[in-house]
């Protein structure tokens, strides 16, 4: 087992509308991996925040007559919320706004321009005419357009733009990141790994990292330049160091491991992204990230995209579903369950309400809640006291290794596979007429099968901890208490 400390991060949704399912997807995959851990003795920092600034914001600010800083207020909020209402276990909460975060925006911009190599400093000025994509907010290439949009906003027409802005030298980094998506643990799945690498070999332009004030002030200032604020990119990604007081925990360490020191340069780095933050995350973070100095991450996980009846679900197409309310309706922990067992971790998946209550009847009200009474009422009314768990009884050495490769859809998948097994040997051996059974050998053998079920009950619910904790929780206390759970799920008509 990997005993570094691990650093694991989402990347930091956009504040321009409430959350939807998608971003609950990537945080839920972040805080099962950070409670398995955590569950196995592994020191776990999981970050994850909003990204505040950005012309997209900026917009729509002016568009419903608030101050920017008022409506970044409030979005924030609305993402907070997330921590109780998925049961998060976040250590941090960072906002692009917050003063630390924009005075470490600032110094890795200092360090990127500090850094000057053949063709100069990393960082320079120029004038620039392009298409620019404001869903991305990033300037896009007319060879990369489908129908003349951005792929990633088909209902967006780009816009040209001239402005003089300040680049960053990407086409310098070029072998150093043909040599780093060359290593097969960099990326997962491996295909998003060749896609990056294939967009690297194809060469590489320097990108805008820039946006003149007098067209758009709400950015980081750029050092130096009032005139000038930091593109929202650059802005954005610094987040993932910030969070962990960079620079100043890796300057004041002398020795004593501060948390840069520990989790980042020290530890395992793991962000979690979705499809189409390939270049963003693979390429354009890890050349900033060799320029200024700052080890690597040590891999990125992608997803896919949640769709809803075969369309991406995303806010700019007005299609998407609200995480908040389905946990209220039907808990926490089924919608928790939907995104870990049904929604493929790295392929785009469907979402509808329909398969939603359909799989929530069949898998949970009927499979592992009707599981856990049935043998706890059994054990109650049959067993004098509790039964004693033994040390050896093992967790499922598949979900262990099904949630290191981060398919946690196998995992479940392994769970679930013992929760049939449980039902299977109760339909066939049929402990709760055996015990009463004038055959005292009969007997005995009834009590000693719902003893085994209680301590296979104890074992799934271990298991599921990380994935659906208010539920495991409730399950271990009844098998303490010895008696029957509340009814865990209700089944919905």
């Amino acid at each position: 087992m990997n005993t570094k400390p691990l650093y694991l991060t989402t990347t930091l949704p956009y504040v321009n509308a409430d959350p939807h399912v998608g971003f609950a997807l990537e945080i839920v995959q972040a805080d099962i991996i950070a409670r398995y851990w955590r569950g196995r003795g592994r020191e776990v920092f999981f970050n994850t925040g909003t990204d505040e600034h950005g012309q997209k914001i900026f917009q729509k600010a002016k568009e419903v007559g608030q101050d920017v800083q008022a409506y970044v207020d409030h979005y924030a909020a609305q993402f907070r919320k997330l921590k109780d209402g998925l049961n998060l276990s976040n250590d941090v909460f960072i906002r692009t706004t917050d003063p630390g975060h924009i005075e470490a925006a600032q110094e890795l911009w200092a360090h990127c321009a500090a850094n000057i190599g053949p063709q100069g400093p990393d960082i320079y000025k120029k004038k620039y005419k392009g298409l620019y994509c404001v869903g991305d907010e990033m300037f896009v290439k007319e060879a990369d357009l489908v129908n003349g949009r951005c792929p990633n906003h088909p209902n967006m027409d780009p816009v040209e733009i001239e402005e003089e802005n300040y680049f960053f030298r990407l086409s310098r980094y070029q072998k150093e990141l043909e040599a780093y998506l060359s290593n097969p643990s960099v990326i997962l799945p491996d295909w998003r790994r060749e896609e990056a690498l294939k967009f690297v070999q194809g060469g590489l332009e320097d990108f805008s990292i820039s946006r003149e004030t007098a067209r758009m002030s709400w950015g980081i200032p750029v050092p130096g330049d009032e005139a000038q604020v930091m593109y929202v990119w650059f802005d954005a990604l610094t987040n993932y160091i910030s969070t962990l007081g960079w620079p100043h925990s890796a300057e004041a360490t002398r020795g004593t491991p501060g948390h840069f020191t520990k989790f980042w340069d020290e530890g395992e780095v793991v962000q979690l992204a979705g499809k189409d933050q390939v270049r963003f995350q693979s390429i354009m973070w890890q050349a900033m990230l060799i320029s200024g100095k700052v080890k690597h991450t040590d891999r990125v996980v992608y997803h896919g995209f949640i769709t809803s009846g075969g369309q991406k679900m995303s806010k700019s197409l007005g299609n998407v579903i609200e995480p908040l309310s389905i946990a209220k309706e039907y808990g926490i922990d089924a919608l928790r369950y939907f995104l870990a067992r049904h929604i493929h971790p790295f392929d785009d998946s469907d979402f509808t309400m329909d398969r939603f209550k359909e799989l929530y009847n069949a898998n949970l009200a009927n499979g592992l809640g009707n599981l856990a009474s049935r043998i706890m009422t059994m054990a109650a009314a049959n067993l004098a006291a509790p039964v004693e768990i033994a040390a050896e009884t093992k967790s499922d050495t598949m979900v262990a290794e099904y949630v290191a490769s981060y398919e946690l859809n196998r995992a479940m998948d392994a769970i679930w596979e013992r929760i049939g097994h449980c039902d299977a040997l109760i339909a066939l051996e049929k402990p709760f007429s055996g015990v009463k059974s004038s055959d005292e050998q009969e007997k005995a053998k009834a009590l000693a099968l719902i003893e085994k079920l209680v301590r296979e009950l104890h074992a799934i619910a271990s298991d599921l901890a990380p994935f659906l904790p208010e539920t495991s929780a409730a399950i271990l206390a009844a098998i303490a208490e010895h008696k029957k759970p509340a009814n865990l799920f209700p089944r919905k008509e």
